[in-house]
């Protein structure tokens, strides 16, 4: 119905028309309470039950309460759309993102807001949405092309020197990675400042990719080791920059290992299946790209523990060996006894061994002295003499004959050398290099084989995590949930324990809090009759919890000195 203020006071006469501030100070006052109230009562009923068809957008899932909250859009306007807990259990067709139905409630206001939404009671399938057929049609034709092959994805660094960040200066997302780095291992940071909405958002993050690419390893500016290509949570038209072809073209021609973290872990954009690596959030992507530093520290001062350990072990093993063999060693007494004995042996044959040689010598010598009578050396040599007169000049040349006959057999030999000589140089090139590629060949397989197997753990390491992640209980906590431990600290499952015990304690998700159990109370004792407060309404909009732990300060650039 029309909204009908109070009625005004009656009018003056004509002939005395009081001033327009006169006028303005009687109007009716409206409260904002009041006039939410009128808006909220006209448009429920001039709006009662409708039919609205639309494509579903921003859906996240149930909230912790069981609502669920997302928009209904087409080409020209959009409107939020609430499905409250007790109806949603009912639904026939569970909302998704992107698909288009027709939806049957209550149009009505939200007052903590100022805006207009549709309660949803019951919802139809009506198709696909333009933005959903468009995004498979594209991922389709990218796919074909090979640009989300496996192959094509690259090992991010273990320990990057310079890290490369492309997203916008002015939101939380870059707080987040900066601070997680900080915790983490601080590294450099470049920022490419992009806008990740909009119009030109796509070509700005395209020619981002392609501008850390381009930057020289050594020059002035570092040139990044990894890039995080990062933006906060949004409907599909607001990550829609991400789907572009440009945008996803620079991812795969980056020649710098990229990490995706666009949206919320449900939201998935054609720049994550291009990726090296896919976030599930800008935090995750920064974890991601460099390692904890107090992990590393621990680990290497580990392993210098243990090198030393095993050294000093190895030392002491060898003296105790080298002890026992000394041990095992005879004496010096007992290894000459022998000697000694066959050096005193030696010297009593001595003696008698040089009398007989002495003997011998001087026999030997008498023969040759009588041989020598005999035969006179100058008739020896007389002889001789008339044999050289007799040969004359023959030696000399005999003599020549000879060494030209041997000079050229060494010439022929030294020829048969230099041919042998290089056909082995030629063999061992040869073999030489057969060797080397088998060697490169092993090499290879060798990486390649490292490379898989430790692609094979590192993905069974994240399965078991979040396997691990999922059947913990601290999940449920996260929930609203809360763990009853009795004085030894285990859990309770009946009302009638807690009351036996003494003392009890409540585990929350972020803490454990003491409590001690009162018993039974009078139903009409409530906190709030003794203490007379009143019951405060909850908006149906959920609320995020915020961390407690405050944020450290930001030691990167000069981007927040403001």
């Amino acid at each position: 119905m029309p909204l009908v203020p109070p009625p005004r006071p009656a009018a003056p006469p004509a002939t005395d028309i009081p001033p327009t501030s006169v006028l303005t100070a009687n109007q009716p006052e409206w409260s904002v309470g009041d006039l939410a109230g009128a808006l909220k009562r006209t448009l429920e009923d001039a709006f009662g039950h409708v039919r609205l068809r639309g494509e579903i957008s921003g859906y996240r899932g149930q909230h912790g309460s069981g609502h669920a909250y997302f928009s209904l859009k087409d080409g020209q306007a959009r409107i939020d759309a609430v499905v409250w807990k007790g109806v949603f259990g009912r639904l026939r067709q569970r909302p998704q993102e992107g698909l288009e139905v027709i939806a049957t409630g209550r149009i009505t206001t939200f007052a903590g807001k100022s805006s207009y939404q549709i309660v949803v009671e019951s919802l139809e399938p009506a198709g696909l949405g333009a933005w959903m057929a468009l995004l498979e049609e594209r991922k389709k034709q990218l796919a074909a092309e090979g640009l989300f092959a496996p192959e094509h994805k690259r090992a991010i660094p273990y320990l990057p020197r310079v890290v490369g960040v492309v997203t916008s200066p002015t939101g939380a997302v870059i707080r987040d990675i900066l601070h997680r780095l900080e915790d983490r291992f601080p590294r450099p940071v470049l920022v490419w400042p992009v806008r990740v909405q909009g119009d030109g958002a796509a070509e700005e993050v395209a020619a981002a990719i392609r501008g850390f690419n381009a930057l020289k390893p050594g020059g002035s500016i570092p040139r990044p080791d990894v890039l995080i290509v990062a933006r906060g949570g949004g409907s599909i038209e607001d990550l829609w920059a991400f789907n572009e072809e440009c945008v996803v073209r620079a991812a795969f021609e980056s020649a710098i290992p990229l990490i995706s973290a666009v949206g919320h872990e449900t939201d998935t954009t054609l720049i994550d299946y291009v990726s090296d690596r896919r976030a599930p959030t800008p935090t995750g992507a920064a974890e991601m790209a460099v390692p904890v530093r107090a992990d590393l520290i621990a680990t290497v001062a580990d392993l210098s523990a243990r090198a030393f350990g095993a050294v000093g072990r190895r030392i002491e093993r060898d003296r105790v060996d080298l002890r026992a063999l000394g041990r095992a060693l005879p004496s010096a007494d007992a290894l000459l006894a022998a000697k000694r004995q066959r050096l005193d042996l030696a010297e009593a044959r001595l003696a008698p061994a040089l009398a007989a040689g002495a003997s011998r010598h001087r026999a030997r010598l008498q023969l040759l002295l009588d041989r020598m009578a005999r035969r006179s050396p100058d008739v020896a040599l007389a002889n001789a003499r008339a044999r050289l007169a007799r040969i004359d000049h023959r030696p000399l040349h005999a003599l020549r004959n000879d060494v030209q006959r041997k000079g050229e057999a060494l010439v022929q030999l030294g020829r048969r050398l230099v041919v042998a000589r290089d056909a082995s140089l030629e063999r061992a090139r040869a073999l030489q290099a057969r060797r080397t590629d088998r060697l490169l060949a092993l090499s290879d397989r060798l990486a390649q084989a490292g490379a898989r197997g430790i692609e094979r753990r590192r993905d069974r390491l994240e399965g078991l995590a979040g396997l691990l992640g999922s059947l913990s209980y601290h999940a449920v906590l996260e929930r609203g949930y809360v763990l009853v431990r009795d004085a030894a600290g285990l859990p309770m499952r009946r009302a009638a324990e807690a009351a036996a015990a003494t003392r009890l304690s409540l585990q929350f998700s972020d803490g454990t809090v003491a409590v001690v159990p009162e018993g039974e109370r009078d139903p009409d004792d409530s906190p709030k009759r003794r203490t007379g407060a009143r019951p405060t309404s909850t908006s149906s909009r959920p609320t995020e919890r915020r961390s407690a732990k405050p944020a450290s300060p930001v030691r990167q650039g000069s981007l927040f000195d403001a």
